[in-house]
């Protein structure tokens, strides 16, 4: 999973550059949710405020079954108009809301089987996981604000279902 040159993940979690030190540091899928320093120079690192790029369903997997923060998918294709128009509001979501979730992006022509095990019919696609279960699911582009308020009432409601 890649999401810009200085982000990657393995079997433990998201790795990061510190912006101050450059050291790589783990964010662990498990620990996402909180404060996580560097381990160089003990500057405040977060989640991304960016989408990432998933590049394999075993990375899919792993983050959405481990990740503290719920994760919002966004499964889109590079042919689809209306998937280029919303990709702007998904950036925005992923810098609004760093820490509180983790945005991913699932290109459906090149994971295709990620598109199919979810039985994504229509892109774009908007789901939210939480506790690796998919919580709720939209389709259609929508402004930043409207993505937001549905991520915010899915979390909302499956958490309302728990207790």
């Amino acid at each position: 999973m890649l999401g810009v040159a200085n982000v990657s993940v393995d079997d433990r979690g998201i790795v990061v550059v510190c912006p101050g030190c450059g050291q790589k540091n783990r964010l662990a899928f498990d620990h996402l949710a909180g404060a996580v320093r560097c381990g160089a120079c003990k500057a405040a690192l977060s989640a991304p405020a960016f989408p990432l790029e998933i590049q394999s369903a075993a990375d899919f997997d792993r983050l959405i079954s481990r990740s503290s923060l719920p994760v919002v998918v966004d499964y889109w294709a590079a042919w689809c108009g209306p998937c280029r128009m919303v990709a702007p509001e998904i950036q925005k979501v992923a810098a609004r809301r760093a820490g509180q979730y983790v945005v991913v992006k699932v290109n459906t022509e090149e994971l295709g089987e990620l598109g199919d095990r979810f039985g994504i019919r229509s892109i774009p696609t908007l789901a939210v996981f939480l506790e690796g279960r998919e919580v709720a699911r939209t389709s259609g582009a929508r402004p930043a604000s409207e993505i937001e308020a549905f991520v915010d009432q899915a979390t909302r409601q499956a958490h309302a279902r728990r207790a």
